[in-house]
C-alpha cells in the first residue's frame, strides 16, 4: 500500500485478470480493535473507499466492488459494533466504548493510516456520509471525490422516515422502545431495502436477512442506539461540510434514489448550492439503490474516477 503516499498511480489495466478481480477478505488490528475489511483490484490503481450504512456492513458492497475491482482497487471497512468488525461493549451498557460518528470517524481514518492509503474517491451512503465527512474535513488533501449515494449533509434532506429518530434525540427514554421496535426489527430492516423499489421482486432477500443478522447480534441493539441517537451531532455538522463542500469543490457524484423515505430528493438537489458542478443522476429507486440499480450505478463510477484520475 505504500504507493497511496506517492499519489495517484495509472488507471489499472482493462484486463480482467482473475486473480486481481478476487476480493480479499481481512482483518487488521486498529486502536485494539479487529477491523474486518474486503479489497481487491490492482494495488496501483485509483483507490475506491467505500463506507457502509444502517443497519449493514462492508457486504452492501460486495458485489460493486467485484463490478469495479478490473480497473480500481476497492476498499470497504466494517466499522466497530458492525459486521466481522470488534464490537465491544457500549459505554451505555457498562463497557468502555463510545459509540458516537466522531469515534466512528477516528477509527476509520486509524486504518487508513494503517493501510497507507491517503488518497482515494469515496463512497459515502447513510451512515457512510457522517463518517467520510469527518475525513473529509480533517484530511481535505486526501479526497479526490465524492460518490455521495443517499448519504445527506443538508437538513433538506431529513426526510419522512428520519423524524422518529429526531423525537428520539430529544427523548431518549421516552422512545427508546419505539426505536426497538420500529427501526431495530426485521420488517424496519426490510422495508429500507424495498420501499421505494418500483419491482420488489428485483431486491434480493438476502440483503435484509443479512443486515438483520447483525442487528440481532447480542449488543449490536444497543450500538445502533447509541448511534441513532448521537445522529444529531451530524446535523450539527452540516455547516461544516457545507463550508468544505463550497471550499474544495471536489469531483461529486450523485447517484440518488429519489424514492428514498429517509434521505429524499430534496437531499440530493441541496447538494448543487454548494458545489453546481455536481454531476447529479436521481434513479427510480429506494433508500439501498444498488440493491436494483447495481449497473447503471457502477458504470457511473467507473466514468466519474476515469475522468477524474486523467484530470489530476
Amino acid at each position: 500500500m505504500a504507493m497511496q503516499k506517492k499519489g495517484l498511480a495509472k488507471v489499472g489495466s482493462e484486463k480482467a485478470d482473475g486473480a486481481l478481480r478476487g476480493l480479499r477478505h481481512r482483518t487488521v488490528k486498529v486502536d485494539g480493535l479487529e477491523i474486518f475489511y474486503r479489497e481487491g483490484g490492482p494495488a496501483d490503481a485509483p483507490t475506491l473507499l467505500l463506507l457502509h450504512g444502517f443497519p449493514s456492513a462492508s457486504h452492501q458492497y460486495a458485489r460493486l466492488m467485484d463490478r469495479l475491482s478490473d480497473q480500481f482497487h476497492v476498499l470497504a471497512p466494517d466499522y466497530p459494533g458492525f459486521g466481522y468488525s470488534s464490537s465491544p461493549t457500549s459505554s451505555r451498557s457498562g463497557g468502555h466504548f463510545d459509540y458516537t460518528f466522531d469515534h466512528l470517524a477516528d477509527v476509520t481514518e486509524s486504518f487508513l493510516k494503517k493501510l497507507g492509503v491517503n488518497r482515494f474517491f469515496v463512497y459515502v451512503f447513510d451512515f457512510g456520509a457522517p463518517v467520510g465527512y469527518r475525513i473529509a474535513t480533517h484530511h481535505p488533501d486526501w479526497i479526490l471525490g465524492v460518490i455521495a449515494q443517499n448519504g445527506n449533509a443538508y437538513k433538506a434532506g431529513l426526510g419522512p422516515q428520519m423524524q422518529p429518530a429526531v423525537k428520539f434525540w430529544a427523548d431518549w427514554a421516552g422512545m427508546e422502545d419505539a426505536i426497538r421496535a420500529g427501526a431495530l426489527s426485521l420488517e424496519a430492516t426490510r422495508a429500507q431495502h424495498i420501499d421505494g423499489a418500483p419491482d420488489p421482486e428485483l431486491i434480493d432477500p438476502d440483503t435484509w436477512t443479512l443486515d438483520q443478522h447483525w442487528l440481532d447480534t447480542p449488543g449490536r441493539a444497543q450500538v445502533m442506539l447509541d448511534l441513532l441517537y448521537d445522529y444529531q451531532s451530524n446535523v450539527a455538522l452540516y455547516p461544516a461540510w457545507q463550508k468544505w463542500l463550497r471550499d474544495s469543490k471536489p469531483p461529486l457524484l450523485l447517484p440518488w434514489g429519489r424514492n428514498d423515505q429517509f434521505f429524499p430528493e430534496a437531499g440530493a438537489r441541496a447538494y448543487l448550492a454548494d458545489v453546481p458542478d455536481a454531476e447529479l443522476h436521481l434513479l427510480d429507486a429506494g433508500h439501498f439503490a444498488l440493491d436494483d440499480h447495481l449497473d447503471i450505478i457502477a458504470n457511473l463510477i467507473r466514468d466519474f474516477i476515469v475522468r477524474h484520475s486523467a484530470a489530476r
